[in-house]
């Protein structure tokens, strides 16, 4: 359903500063009902992947395919016509405050001449759909954040798209509204068989709703695959940080990580150190949760007592099937930021919503 192939962004140099590579070469491929998702730090370059997608930024080189349709070899007018199948939300929800939630959501139906009773129809499903059906009167001022984002879902909705972009859509949100919309969203993607594109900067989002991550940092792609085989099998600090894990810095003596899946045998690993070899063993951190259906999660071991034994039992571990590792302090992940700050001005002019790229509404 989406395809893009070495697509590379580069902002020119303006004022005085340096060109920006907000995106540099990435490749990824999302299934036609995926929902996938694309996390990385601040300046990562994921806003400004997300925007490739749909070509509200056209990239300097590279390919981008949507639903079969090769969207760089488009003109402007065909680019256009193109969107009509991508619906987007944002963090900010862009609902015009002199319209209802109704008329916002009808808002893109009107611009494109549907036909009144068409409209209202379709308008009061989508409210229906997203909960909202008893504040159709209602304006933003009188709707909580999560209320207004879900009324964005809904006009992204209204053109009948088959893929969601949504960018940083839960990032301004406290977390009951954030589990509510991601439970929308999923509930969307199931019903209207919709293929979803998630960006955000929030692991715990990832976990909850994405079948697959591709993970970002300085405009590439660092890690990425099925969220399962990511979680039991990172290959990147980045990717390490999609579980909770314990810290070791300051702890003493040596420490083992062990990861937790379903069908990971980890109740091996304490009888062969503790029962079979004879290590002194503490558990001094740990979590674990469901993700998708199935069990993940990390456990810090403090081992004690080694006398050159622990690297071999380590790897007899391993060839059993046991996700088993030293852990080092130097290998701790950086701090994640909670917050998203916006992007600097010299990478991205502030942008409004145009619903299928008509004239300007007046708020």
């Amino acid at each position: 359903m989406i395809e893009l192939t070495d697509v590379r962004k580069v902002f020119p140099a303006r004022r005085g500063a340096a060109e920006v590579v907000a995106v540099d070469g990435v490749s990824l491929s999302v299934d036609a009902g995926e929902f996938a998702g694309v996390v990385g730090p601040s300046g990562s370059g994921k806003s400004t992947l997300a925007r490739t997608v749909n070509l509200l930024e056209r990239p300097t080189s590279g390919r981008v395919v949507v639903d079969g349709q090769v969207l760089t070899d488009l003109d402007d007018d065909g680019v256009r016509r193109a969107r009509r199948s991508v619906g987007m939300i944002f963090q900010h929800f862009n609902l015009l405050d002199s319209r209802t939630a109704a008329a916002n959501v009808e808002l893109p139906l009107e611009l494109a001449g549907v036909a009144k009773a068409e409209r209202r129809r379709r308008v009061a499903d989508l409210l229906d759909l997203v909960g909202l059906a008893d504040r159709h009167a209602s304006r933003p001022a009188q709707l909580s954040g999560g209320q207004k984002q879900r009324v964005a879902i809904a006009r992204a909705l209204a053109a009948k798209p088959k893929v969601l972009l949504c960018d940083e859509a839960t990032s301004a949100l406290d977390p009951a509204s954030t589990t509510g919309v991601l439970e929308l969203l999923r509930q969307v993607r199931a019903e209207l068989g919709l293929t979803v594109l998630l960006i955000t900067h929030e692991m715990a989002v990832v976990r909850a709703v994405c079948d697959s991550a591709v993970l970002m940092d300085s405009g590439r792609v660092v890690d990425g695959g099925r969220l399962g085989e990511v979680l039991v099998r990172p290959h990147s600090k980045l990717a390490a940080q999609l579980l909770p894990t314990p810290p070791v810095a300051g702890l003493p003596g040596d420490l083992v990580r062990v990861t937790v899946t379903d069908t990971s045998p980890e109740g091996d690993v304490l009888r062969v150190l503790v029962g079979e070899l004879g290590f002194d063993v503490e558990i001094v951190g740990g979590s674990v949760e469901t993700v998708a259906g199935r069990r993940f999660g990390r456990l810090l071991l403090q081992v004690g007592g080694d006398d050159g034994r622990l690297d071999p039992a380590l790897q007899r571990l391993r060839d059993a099937g046991s996700l088993v590792e030293r852990a080092d302090p130097a290998d701790d992940p950086a701090p994640w930021r909670e917050e998203e700050p916006p992007e600097p001005a010299s990478v991205h002019e502030p942008y409004e919503p145009r619903f299928l790229d008509a004239p300007d509404v007046q708020r």
